[in-house]
């Protein structure tokens, strides 16, 4: 039997292998246009960033050794033109010699792969524009950098490849760009698990570029330029804009193939030519878990492949392929991204629906035992069918990522359940997991889910419809300190039995914690007595990492305390410390300009390393409290809220934070205690002075309470509150409708007070606009394209000036009328009458009437 290969990397070489070892007696030809067989394509990034130092690494064997050990007659530089299945013959061009040349086989194996998707630019030519996809590809790159030494370089496309060229070239010391056209890193992750790493990349300093495609390049390289009308100087391009199928040679012969120009093969892996077989990149086979058929170009599928292809052709007992569920996992920057099946949005593009069709589970858990050192958190997402059965996971962290992915990966080929994953017996010893290992945790949650025990409310969930709910925190207070959602409730957990009368059994609460086991105890709680409750899947964490970042225009979410809107900084025409990223902020570098100075005297260690949130800022608050004035804390966490966290409790607080240093997922930060004359002082009124506003203050009655009205009057106290101004709000008659509570607390009233309080909205999130309302048709336009624009809301933008320090007081005399209580009114407002009014305007150098 005549055997002919076409293609000699991954798929093709490793068919041939297991033929030889199958069948000695086989006649093997293999075919590659190439000069190099059988090399690891997948490590060419790290040979460019120098991670793998010897260029013959990356060869698993050579032309030489496959020809002496398998007795396989290779032709490289060989290409194949043309096959013709009915004749059973390929056509061959010796691209070394020109000769053109025709050779007969009884079976035919394609394994041609792939090619990088290349678009027709003016630039394309330029020396110092790559694609990497071969040898010489990676030879080019190389000798470029190392002859070079570019600076700058823009990598275009966030797919694995592109995101692997960004860690190796940033290992070089390049400043890099980010292109990608779409709107989020690594299209298989959904969104949420993409954004953990593109916060990751921002912090790293990469300039990412999403939601912009690749418009041109310049004839010289040194310029790219978007479709959005921007563009970036460079000193060096990678195109990474994804792989096309070599499927020409099967599409000029006539055989079948799908929607995407792959050829379509069955569990043999036969085309539809009976004597025509393929493997690797190329092909479309079966998608295993929901069925239909599917293309996933990876090195582990197209080597399983070449494996299974070669009893099939030498007509022994099948070894049928199983097809390819699409394990992946990726290292950028120290952060491991890993996915495998079928993600959200994939299943929602195939008509399945969320909370009917499939479920998720979210989970923040640690690596291994939190009390064992070196513990840094990671995010495990788990998707479920109706029935429990486990359709993909994607998991983000610094370590133990690809075992967890890897274990569901396993249960998943199995047909494994939630069931299954909670009651999987693996590997535990504090240095390698917990007792409860993360897989088993994200399986628990999917029962829990799947019994109707709680019900998670996803992030995107949230924000398509905030005021369908009242948000309850119910973390301790050195956590909401340091952070907290705007517009929250806040009840302990541990108080809140006993503190149930003071929520509205009518109002949906939507409960979070820091990561979500306590909110699904709260939860419990809630509907036990009655309330109508659902659990914010993955807890604060979640909303800071998904919050908006400083390079999209919006404010530093994981900062709620102290962070101020871009509409306000805009109307202040200045930006605030507290939107800086803390990862840029100048205390991250001690020796930096711009950094506080070094400790002097005592320096106590504290080690909270796989403590997760609160942990670490309760047990820092502890330990600061017992340091004398002037002593300092060096502490070191693995948290990956941290960071940000202790920058909001050293500003929030009034102590020092004296350095701040992140590196392989731990935060090393040193805080020096002030006392109490770093602190304002009081006045005798019990009001703050206003020390360093230099006597700026500003003073805005709000009588109105339309939306409109009511966002102009925040923006401008945020705005002031930015520039150092002591702001004042008195809020009088229709304007105390701003400040209302959305829940009714139970107050005793009168006959009129009642009707005034049922006629009057319920807080910022009820206002109307002042023209164009149309029944609140306006004003749910209005918030849907301040959404959409990235722009704060009301309930945002009065939690940022109260972070601020903008002093709220409600009008005795309008409560007293209109019939409104102090219960009824948000935290955090004083009540005031019309002299507290006139002496605000006394100091103030500004006073509005809105």
């Amino acid at each position: 039997m005549k055997i002919i290969i076409v293609g000699g990397v991954a798929g093709g070489a490793t068919a041939a292998a297991r033929i030889r070892r199958l069948d000695e007696t086989a006649e093997i030809l293999l075919i590659d246009k190439g000069e190099y067989l059988s090399y690891a394509s997948c490590g060419l990034p790290y040979y460019v960033g120098g991670a793998i130092a010897r260029r013959d690494a990356l060869f698993v064997s050579s032309k030489e050794a496959i020809e002496a050990t398998y007795a396989v007659d290779v032709r490289d530089l060989s290409l194949a033109k043309a096959l013709d299945p009915g004749a059973r013959t390929l056509t061959v061009k010796d691209l070394r010699t020109d000769e053109v040349y025709t050779e007969r086989y009884d079976k035919l194996i394609l394994a041609t792969g792939s090619s990088p998707v290349v678009p027709a630019l003016t630039g394309l030519g330029a020396d110092n524009v790559f694609t990497l996809w071969t040898v010489p590809d990676a030879d080019r790159v190389k000798d470029f950098v190392e002859r070079r030494s570019p600076r700058r370089a823009v990598v275009v496309g966030a797919g694995l490849i592109g995101l692997e060229m960004v860690d190796n070239l940033m290992a070089l010391g390049l400043e890099v760009t980010v292109v990608d056209k779409e709107g989020q890193v690594l299209a298989p992750l959904d969104g949420d698990m993409a954004r953990l790493v593109e916060n990751h990349l921002v912090s790293r300093g990469v300039d990412l570029r999403l939601g912009a495609g690749l418009s041109d390049i310049d004839e010289d390289g040194g310029r790219v330029r978007l479709d959005d009308g921007t563009s970036v100087e460079t000193d060096m391009v990678v195109l990474s804009l994804g792989a096309r199928p070599n499927s020409e040679l099967a599409r000029d012969a006539g055989l079948s193939v799908g929607e995407r120009g792959h050829v379509l093969v069955d569990a043999e892996l036969r085309t539809s030519d009976p004597d025509v077989y393929a493997v690797g990149d190329v092909t479309e086979g079966a998608e295993p878990i929901l069925g239909g058929t599917h293309a996933v170009a990876l090195a582990g599928p197209a080597n399983r492949q070449g494996r299974a292809v070669a009893a099939a052709v030498l007509g022994r007992e099948p070894e049928p392929y199983r097809g390819t569920i699409g394990t992946s996992v990726l290292r950028v920057l120290d952060l491991t991204a890993a996915w495998t099946g079928w993600s959200e949005k994939a299943l929602e593009d195939a008509g399945k629906v969320l909370g009917t069709d499939f479920h998720v589970a979210l989970v923040h858990p640690m690596s291994h035992a939190g009390y064992y050192p070196g513990a840094s958190a990671l995010t495990l997402k788990v998707v479920v069918d109706s029935s429990g059965v486990v359709l993909g996971a994607q998991a983000v962290g610094s370590e133990g990522v690809d075992k967890r992915i890897d274990t569901i990966a396993a249960t998943i080929r199995l047909g494994g359940s939630a069931d299954d994953l909670a009651s999987l017996e693996l590997a535990y010893a504090p240095p390698f997991s917990s007792a409860k290992d993360p897989v088993n945790v994200a399986g628990c949650v999917a029962q829990d889910v799947l019994a109707g025990l709680t019900r998670p409310v996803l992030y995107r969930q949230w924000r398509a419809d905030p005021g369908a709910w009242t948000l309850l925190d119910v973390r301790e207070d050195a956590e909401v300190a340091v952070g907290a959602i705007p517009g929250s409730v806040h009840v302990p957990l541990a108080q809140l039995r006993e503190r149930l009368d003071e929520l509205d059994p009518r109002t949906p609460y939507l409960v979070y914690c820091a990561v979500g086991l306590r909110g699904y105890v709260a939860e419990r709680i809630l509907t036990g007595h009655g309330f109508q409750a659902a659990n914010l899947a993955g807890g604060y964490r979640t909303w800071c990492d998904l919050g908006p970042r400083d390079d999209e225009g919006g404010q530093e979410a994981a900062q709620a305390t102290q962070s101020t809107t871009e509409a306000a900084a805009s109307e202040a025409g200045t930006a605030t410390d507290a939107a800086a990223d803390p990862a840029t902020d100048p205390v991250t570098d001690a020796a930096g300009a711009g950094a506080v100075p070094a400790p002097a005297g005592t320096v106590i260690p504290l080690d909270v390393c796989g403590m997760s949130c609160p942990g670490p800022i309760v047990e820092v608050a502890r330990a600061v409290a017992g340091l004398a004035e002037g002593e300092s804390l060096r502490v070191v966490a693995t948290d990956p809220g941290f960071a940000r966290d202790i920058a909001a409790w050293a500003q929030t607080t009034g102590n020092t934070l004296v350095s701040k240093d992140v590196e392989a997922g731990r935060c090393t930060a040193v805080i020096r205690k002030d006392g109490a004359a770093s602190q304002p002082s009081e006045r005798p009124d019990g009001d703050r002075e206003a020390g360093a506003t230099g006597g700026r203050e500003k003073t805005i009655i709000v009588f109105d309470g339309d939306l409109d009205r009511a966002l102009a009057a925040f923006v401008i106290a945020n705005g002031a509150a930015a520039m150092g101004d002591r702001v004042n709000m008195f809020f009088t008659f229709w304007g105390l409708s701003v400040i209302r509570r959305p829940e009714r607390p139970r107050t005793p009233k009168d006959a009129v007070s009642r009707a005034f309080a049922e006629m009057l909205p319920r807080g910022a999130g009820r206002l109307g606009l002042s023209r164009m309302n149309m029944g609140g048709t306006g004003a749910a336009m209005m918030r849907r394209v301040m959404r959409a624009k990235g722009v704060a809301s009301l309930e945002e933008l009065i939690a940022s000036a109260q972070e601020a320090g903008v002093r709220l007081t409600a009008c005795q005399m309008s409560m007293d009328i209109m019939g409104i209580t102090a219960a009824e009114l948000i935290d955090g407002v004083e009540i005031g009458g019309v002299a507290t009014m006139l002496n605000d305007n006394d100091r103030s150098n500004m006073n509005l009437f809105i």
